[in-house]
């Protein structure tokens, strides 16, 4: 969106946050405004930072696992698995099948739950109200099967090098696919009915916030942000790993690149995860859900990568061993602080209200960043 032609003398200074609700946490935004209209905008990261990478060097492998829950709290299971999947890259570990559909299972039912907040907190910023009790409804759902399993509800520890810590019961598997019966039932009507048809939410979004796919490239953009401008790219499917090459499901992309884009991807991501955890409890395998794994791992020396696809986009672990107990270097790719880095170029020339319901679409993370 341009300027418009007839420029005001005075302009002013806004600062979105660190305490404004509409940045999803302790982000601020320098805005500066002319009128209504943005002229410039610089987020100001660091509110939050506690040293996750350097952490990881400070103790041994396991002792790390707690703290990759707390950089993406919404889809904590993603960020044990890329953890996992690094170090047993490194050490050579296999992971039984049981254990690896157990993880692709909770991973979904965890990023299901991950994108119905940000439905929910997403048109609390637009004004709604209504349906965050809906999609709360349907999260309470998840997080109590979720709970059974790992004994956590938001922050989870439940994945271990070699598999999980935790099997899955009968109850778990029933109360599974009656969660997915429920909401499958409830999308059409309680989601796309009423809010994705809304006139008023098409006005607000749609055409707004255009990210092209060569500003996706650029600032390497991935996940449902870079889905929403025409990226056909998702680990699961581009990078394989774990069971995902098992299973049959689509990836959702739209070529229009607005902030609706982003939010039908996030949609029909919805459904896809139910598709993922409907195959993966249909192919359950018996057997044991642990490898056999030395109590002091000490992978040998050289450099491993590994990449799992989160709610927010792609995650990467390069571990650097040094043949100790310990990382020797952690570094953390995260998804949403490439996402974050294209809006100061998007923003400028939209209106503040403009700005917030695009900001809303980019799905941030702050911990995330702020590692």
């Amino acid at each position: 969106m341009n300027l418009p032609r007839q420029r005001y003398e005075e302009t002013f200074v806004l600062n979105l946050g660190p305490q404004h609700p509409a940045t999803h946490g302790v982000l601020r935004i320098k805005v500066t405004m002319d009128g209504e209209y943005v002229i410039k905008a610089e987020p100001v990261l660091g509110y939050i930072h506690r040293m996750h990478e350097k952490i990881a060097e400070q103790g041994n492998f396991a002792q790390f696992m707690p703290y990759t829950a707390r950089m993406d709290y919404l889809h904590a299971l993603a960020f044990n698995h890329g953890y996992c999947l690094v170090v047993e890259r490194a050490a050579g570990i296999e992971v039984p099948e049981r254990a690896e559909y157990i993880r692709v299972i909770t991973v979904e039912l965890n990023r299901i739950a991950s994108h119905l907040l940000w439905w929910a907190a997403f048109l609390l910023d637009l004004g709604g109200f209504t349906p965050l009790l809906y999609a709360f409804d349907d999260r309470e759902q998840i997080l109590d099967l979720l709970e059974r399993t790992t004994g956590s509800r938001l922050t989870y520890c439940y994945f271990r090098f070699g598999g999980v810590c935790n099997d899955i019961d009968d109850e778990f598997i029933s109360g599974t696919r009656t969660f997915i019966d429920r909401l499958r039932k409830r999308l059409p009507v309680m989601y796309h009915s009423l809010v994705t048809g809304n006139i008023i939410l098409i006005k607000r979004i749609k055409d707004i916030g255009i990210i092209s796919t060569e500003q996706c490239r650029r600032y390497g953009a991935s996940g449902p942000v870079a889905r929403g401008s025409g990226i056909d790219f998702d680990v699961r499917k581009h990078e394989p790993y774990s069971i995902y090459p098992e299973l049959d499901f689509d990836i959702p992309v739209y070529n229009e690149g607005d902030s609706m884009a982003r939010y039908m991807v996030r949609m029909d991501e919805i459904e896809q995860s139910l598709r993922i955890i409907e195959q993966a409890l249909d192919k359950l395998p018996d057997g044991p859900i642990m490898a056999k794994v030395p109590k002091n791992l000490r992978p040998e020396a050289g450099t491993c990568y590994a990449a799992v696809e989160t709610a927010r986009g792609s995650l990467g672990h390069r571990l650097l061993c040094n043949g100790d107990r310990n990382p020797y270097r952690l570094k953390l790719r995260s998804p949403t602080f490439s996402n974050l880095s294209l809006f100061a170029e998007v923003a400028e020339g939209m209106m503040i209200a403009d700005v917030l319901a695009f900001l809303g679409s980019l799905d941030l993370v702050i911990p995330e960043i702020d590692r």
